[in-house]
């Protein structure tokens, strides 16, 4: 079995694979204080409550944009299930061609989402990841990645509205009945929302003015399913596009 672990600022996603099928799939917050047996622990009452053994895994890939967390878990990896993890960085096989000014710079995330809308879609492509914060990346049809443009996520937008506002009230983050609020909530509802929704229609549009070609539009992330259906211009919504490149980049570097 190969484990995958995407550790976003706020949340970790984790995937078990059996060869390329995902059998199960957990979401946990991002904890830099935690250590290597807590992390242990937690990693070991998931998989016990699943009907799952530590010792199944063969293989670990994470990809981190939390670099405190990396350590912690290559120590979890080689402690609780006896494999050194494969971390997404200098030296992996992606099959990624980086064409930005410092590739230091591109987050493992933005890399392990081009690996998959590259090998899974057809033709150049351009991912909208909705996290902490909201990416945008261009992967072009030979596999190059060009570059993208990164905005506030929908999360950390709303609290500090919500921050400097004091009288308005927090709001669960769902579609409101019609985008012309009744009320205070209504109204926040479509503010927030559809305020996403024009801005990734407007980026998306603008970034594909810039492709010699007709492009792929993938949504992934924790919102990707909220706003996809709202969208004019994303196609396809992929909510585990970041553990399908992860698993992709194992097989990769097998050898």
């Amino acid at each position: 079995m190969i484990l995958a672990l995407d550790v976003g600022n706020t949340h970790t996603v984790l995937g078990l694979y059996q060869e390329d099928e995902l059998l199960v799939d957990w979401r946990v917050a991002t904890d830099k204080g935690k250590t290597v047996d807590e992390y242990g622990i937690l990693l070991t009452n998931l998989f016990e409550k699943n009907d799952f053994n530590l010792g199944e895994v063969k293989e670990i890939v994470i990809s981190s944009v939390v670099p405190p967390v990396i350590n912690c878990l290559e120590e979890v990896a080689v402690k609780y299930f006896g494999v050194e993890a494969l971390i997404v960085g200098p030296g992996v096989k992606t099959g990624i061609n980086i064409q930005i000014e410092n590739t230091k710079q591109v987050g493992a995330d933005r890399v392990v989402n081009a690996v998959a809308a590259y090998r899974l879609y057809d033709g150049p492509t351009i991912i909208v990841d909705f996290g902490t914060a909201t990416t945008f990346c261009a992967v072009c049809e030979t596999g190059e990645y060009l570059g993208g443009a990164i905005s506030p996520g929908i999360g950390i937008s709303t609290e500090a509205l919500f921050d400097y506002a004091a009288k308005l009230p927090r709001v669960e983050l769902d579609l409101p009945p019609q985008v012309i609020g009744k009320n205070t909530h209504d109204s926040l509802q479509s503010g927030i929302l559809y305020g996403v929704v024009g801005q990734v229609d407007g980026i998306v549009r603008r970034m594909k003015e810039e492709f010699a070609e007709k492009c792929t539009v993938i949504a992934t992330g924790g919102f990707a399913e909220l706003i996809s259906p709202c969208s004019e211009e994303i196609d396809i919504s992929d909510p585990f596009l970041t553990l399908e490149g992860l698993r992709l980049i194992v097989e990769m570097n097998r050898n």
